[in-house]
């Protein structure tokens, strides 16, 4: 009878994580297969899990931008700049203040319809 506590060793159970490939290793995997005669690419991209379509990104991305581009990517979200963060608190600090002079003009308005009923109801009264 087994323990309670044991962790289940099932291969199928166990998460797996994204391979990483330094720009170095990317290269040699390049040149290994490159060496390859025709017929065992197939095999190889299998034994070494591997898709044709990677080894296709890899060969562009090491025509366009050389081997810094080959090198692995940091994840998460960009850092943001000091100056998006300034603008973005200025952008909120204008529309506070926009949204405070609407009102203020707002209750201007509202004195301005008091008065004149209270000046109406004045008159009203002197005349009767």
């Amino acid at each position: 009878m087994s323990d309670s506590n044991e962790v289940p060793t099932d291969p199928t159970l166990e998460r797996r994580t994204r391979r990483r490939f330094s720009a170095a290793e990317k290269q040699r995997l390049l040149a290994e297969v490159d060496a390859l005669p025709r017929g065992e690419k197939g095999e190889w991209l299998r034994r070494n899990g591997l898709y044709a379509a990677q080894l296709t990104q890899w060969r562009q991305t090491l025509a366009e931008t050389g081997t810094q581009g080959l090198e692995p990517k940091t994840g998460g979200r960009k850092p943001t700049d000091p100056r998006d963060r300034e603008i973005a608190k200025l952008r909120r600090e204008k529309e506070q203040l926009e949204h405070r002079a609407q009102v203020a003009e707002d209750l201007v308005e509202l004195q301005k319809k008091l008065r004149d009923l209270v000046a109406r109801a004045g008159n009203d009264e002197r005349s009767q």
